[in-house]
């Protein structure tokens, strides 16, 4: 008999339902997220969009000045160093009347989740090339991100006004990665212009134009939104903020959205001049901020009629995410080889850190960076990862784990700085990707064990051993080669066989202690705790240097 509180299979179950006279229709718990997403359109209802253009490039290529040049706006001189570290979204109106969504990508190299991520979402790649500096590897990388997502390629080559500019060099230096612009007989669309000097802004956006027409972008704006989530962050006064890019429908206030494990009703959409909107149509970029936590980048929003469904949804994929942590932390390890590369892990000195950073991308970006950095005896291990600012559980979670904690562009709590200097933790404040990944690598290197090496002094052979009452045995020797020295580190050397190694106790010339002999004299050398000395014997004398590591 099975008693109430039994669990049977769902065969068992499909049988007794049917028995008592019920049909039934199984189901899988997946089935909550169907209908979500991409449900097709009829043609009829398809109008045109504005296409989706990311930029992209190696850093310093001035992605972001040619931007600002196009909006006349200024971000460049906002972001720490001159670098940008964010996904910034924009929308601009082209000379011809038409608007183009524009996305910036950050160039450096530890971003490249971040430039994948700006590859999936967009229609065309404006490839940013330096015209003084040619193609670099993160140059090569949005190359191999554009043709990953098969979207086509209009290459901008920027800094035409510098002395040393070489336009020709570039065009010719794409052609070894395949990428044949149009004045070489090439189907790639190419511009020159200069970022500084807004020069050629109108080619590059006609260029634009000209490559949208062809691909002809069409979306239904009469529908539920559907977009992705392009950067997010935790806002002190508003919340978490997502910063979506709407690409099917219209996106309203008062909707209810999912993105991710998280959902929540848009309280407010702003645009990227922080301007206040009722909806957003397709191909535009809007700041979301009701959602109830902070989505991660990348994630899929989607509109949904009820609360209820936005509950089911989340609550489905919080427990997937959990159930992929749990399966990743207790990995069943049956290999010999697992064995042996968990035996080593072991034997890892760990460096422990809690980050936080002011969006969901740049965190991301820090720690796939830091986990570079690891090797077989040193490992940096981000105990949590976090967007917003230090709170007091981070202080309280690197105390417990002995953890230094790491702000990128955000600050601590006043709570969270007072337990901090209670407690002894310390926080490091960085706006600088570079910066703090060279700290903690130079930390990282202080951790590792320095290399020993040996630097021989000299030798010399025994002639004669004495026995000195109190002292005990002393062995009479000439030095052969090299330089002998009281303190080094000495070797007994018997027919070619190491007997002793120790320290050198003693070493005298005639009745006066000496701290060095020279080859070709006489001398009496003591060991520390060894008095089996022999004639013939020879005795090798070295020192030991500790060099320092660096990973």
């Amino acid at each position: 008999m099975a008693k109430i509180t039994d669990v049977i299979d769902a065969d068992t179950a499909e049988l007794i339902a049917e028995e008592l006279g019920h049909t039934v229709k199984r189901v899988a718990e997946s089935d909550v997220e169907e209908g979500l997403f991409d449900t097709p359109d009829a043609d009829a209802h398809l109008l045109p969009r504005p296409p989706v253009v990311t930029i992209m490039g190696h850093v310093d290529h001035g992605k972001t000045s040619l931007l600002d040049a196009i909006r006349h706006a200024n971000v460049v001189s906002g972001e720490a160093g001159g670098i940008t570290q964010h996904i910034g979204a924009y929308q601009v109106t082209a000379p011809s009347g038409q608007l183009v969504t524009f996305i910036d990508t950050p160039g450096h190299a530890a971003f490249t989740a971040m430039r994948a991520r700006g590859a999936k979402v967009t229609d065309i790649v404006v490839l940013v090339v330096a015209a003084d500096d040619g193609v670099m590897p993160q140059t090569i990388e949005a190359i191999t991100h554009a043709r990953a997502a098969g979207v086509p390629i209009i290459v901008a080559i920027n800094k035409i006004d510098k002395a040393d500019a070489k336009p020709e060099r570039v065009r010719a230096e794409l052609l070894q990665y395949e990428v044949q612009v149009e004045s070489l007989g090439g189907e790639t669309l190419e511009v020159e212009v200069s970022a500084t000097q807004k020069l050629n802004l109108d080619k590059l956006l006609d260029a634009i134009s000209l490559q949208a027409e062809v691909l002809d972008l069409k979306a239904n704006p009469d529908r539920p939104a559907e977009g992705t989530v392009i950067e997010a962050r935790l806002d002190r006064g508003r919340g978490p903020v997502a910063t979506v890019l709407v690409q099917r429908g219209t996106l309203r206030t008062g909707d209810i959205i999912v993105g991710g494990s998280q959902w929540g009703r848009v309280r407010a959409l702003i645009d990227d001049k922080g301007d206040t909107k009722d909806s957003a149509g397709p191909s535009a970029p809007v700041e979301v901020l009701g959602f109830n936590g902070s989505p991660e980048a990348g994630d899929r929003v989607a509109v949904v009629e009820t609360e209820a469904r936005a509950r089911e949804i989340t609550e489905y994929r919080e427990r997937q995410k959990r159930e992929k942590a749990a399966a990743r932390g207790t990995g069943a390890r049956s290999s010999l080889a697992d064995m042996m590369s968990q035996l080593k892990a072991a034997g890892r000195k760990e460096f422990p850190l809690v980050i936080k950073g002011d969006v969901q991308g740049s965190v991301e970006a820090i720690v796939a960076t830091l986990e570079k950095l690891n090797t077989d005896e040193v490992a940096a291990r981000v105990l949590h990862a976090g967007v917003g600012g230090i709170t007091e559980s981070d202080v309280t979670l690197a105390e417990a784990s002995h953890a230094v904690v790491i702000g990128f562009n955000v600050r601590a709590h006043k709570e969270a700085r007072s337990l901090a200097e209670q407690a002894g933790i310390e926080i490091r404040y960085y706006n600088i990707i570079y910066n703090l990944v060279d700290d903690v690598k130079a930390a990282m290197s202080g951790l590792l064990p320095p290399t020993l090496r040996e630097e021989m002094l000299g030798n010399a052979v025994i002639l004669e051993v004495f026995n000195i009452s109190k002292v005990g045995k002393v062995a009479g020797c000439r030095v052969t080669d090299g330089t002998v020295q009281r303190g080094a580190n000495v070797r007994l050397i018997r027919d070619n066989v190491v007997v002793h190694e120790g320290k050198l106790s003693t070493l005298k010339r005639f009745k006066d202690e000496v701290k060095e002999v020279v080859a070709g004299q006489e001398c009496g050398m003591a060991f520390e705790s060894y008095q089996d000395m022999r004639v013939g014997d020879v005795i090798e004398c070295y020192n030991v240097q500790e060099i320092k590591r660096s990973l």
